[in-house]
């Protein structure tokens, strides 16, 4: 069956706004599309170490005394299926404070060097645990909306100098305190939680 000339053109111009407008569609959507850096466990490397690194044991997460860590599905293509990494809002990381022993279970298993080995002090936690930093969504948060609340900071395990906390029990979060353990997150009464760790992994 043969086309005339107008139609064709016709038929063209309606692909290509068809192919347009997805395009645009894909835009939209692209950024929103692009899964948030995951997080990963006390004493990890930066993440393009860490994926080197790791060699999917998992022997940190089955020392995990709070299963706080598990295995990743490599959902978005970022390549880091099987390694281990945490969601708060099911379990968060309790700095193994009332486990025994000197260091964090998690990095003291790690064979591979994936997971420097952190000794559970304030200093040292400090200056080697970097999961991630509590951000509040004050538009969520009760104790920024006429209640007051304070559940994360009772739960957080650096609380006064991570999170602090003022009139109505507003909580502050100090980034430079914060190590991202996720107890506020957990802790959490609101839902959607007005609370969440997130990362600045690349």
């Amino acid at each position: 069956m043969s086309v005339s000339r107008r139609d064709f053109v016709r038929q063209s111009a309606a692909v290509g706004v068809a192919l347009g407008a997805g395009g645009y569609l894909a835009g939209l959507a692209g950024p929103r599309a692009t899964a948030a850096p995951p997080l990963r466990p006390p004493g990890a490397l930066d993440e393009e170490s860490f994926l080197a690194t790791c060699i999917r044991c998992m022997r940190c997460t089955d020392a995990c005394p709070n299963h706080a860590l598990v295995p990743m599905q490599d959902r978005d293509g970022r390549g880091g299926s099987g390694t281990p990494t945490m969601e708060p809002r099911k379990a968060a990381c309790m700095l193994c404070a009332t486990e025994d022993g000197d260091f964090l279970k998690c990095t003291e298993v790690c064979p591979s060097g994936a997971l420097q080995l952190v000794r559970k002090d304030r200093e040292d936690i400090g200056a080697k645990v970097a999961i991630g930093i509590a951000e509040i969504d004050l538009n969520l948060c009760y104790s920024y909306n006429n209640w007051s609340c304070g559940a994360c900071f009772r739960a957080c395990p650096l609380a006064g100098e991570a999170m602090t906390i003022g009139r109505w029990e507003r909580p502050t979060v100090h980034p430079q305190a914060c190590v991202g353990c996720g107890c506020c997150e957990r802790a959490c009464i609101r839902y959607p939680h007005a609370i969440r760790v997130m990362t600045g992994r690349a």
